[in-house]
């Protein structure tokens, strides 16, 4: 998607060669006009699957998810990283590693909102390690629910969370691949 690479170079911070901040139009801030053409863009590409909901994870996830559940018109359903007096029961969990954040999340869902009978697209931010789309997915395994896909906004293609989402057969779509990065250069995969 060449409005966000074009999003990325100008305004992505390479702070190693690991981490890209994009704190001020997708992690941060958000830049609603992108986000919309995010969502028209996995809606396209996930059309065809029979998408019931769309699932992704607190925080950085939510807009680009909401964004493409409007224009699939579903729901979203988001994991929570943190308990809730109101989110106790019923509950699939996972456990999710952040590399940037140095932290271990139990993330969870309601099976309220996520059922055998839903065909889910599992969106996000970013997919380096792989750890929250495989968190997720893990928990639309325990719904009994079936995967159309994973969207990805931006993938670090250095690094293996795409190898091992790929290795299972599910289809990954990644609006942005990065093969290589270091402070002041960006390599996109074409």
């Amino acid at each position: 998607m060449e409005a966000l690479k074009q999003k990325i170079r100008e305004e992505g911070k390479v702070l190693s060669e690991t981490v890209l901040k994009v704190d001020t139009f997708l992690n941060h801030q958000i830049d609603p006009k992108l986000m919309v053409e995010i969502g028209k863009e996995f809606a396209r590409r996930f059309k065809d699957e029979g998408i019931t909901k769309v699932v992704t994870i607190e925080s950085s996830g939510i807009a680009p998810a909401v964004m493409t559940a409007l224009k699939l018109e579903v729901p979203v359903v988001f994991a929570r990283k943190h308990q809730s007096l109101t989110l106790t029961e019923n509950l699939y969990r996972a456990e999710v590693y952040s590399f940037t954040k140095k932290v271990s999340n139990d993330i969870a869902i309601s099976g309220d909102f996520v059922t055998a009978e839903d065909r889910v697209l599992v969106i996000d931010d970013f997919l380096a390690n792989g750890q929250a789309a495989l968190g997720l997915m893990e928990i639309v395994e325990q719904a009994g629910a079936s995967l159309g896909g994973v969207g990805i906004v931006i993938e670090k293609g250095f690094q293996k969370g795409g190898d091992a989402i790929r290795e299972q057969g599910v289809r990954l779509e990644s609006l942005a691949i990065i093969d290589a990065m270091s402070p002041g250069q960006l390599t996109f995969r074409e």
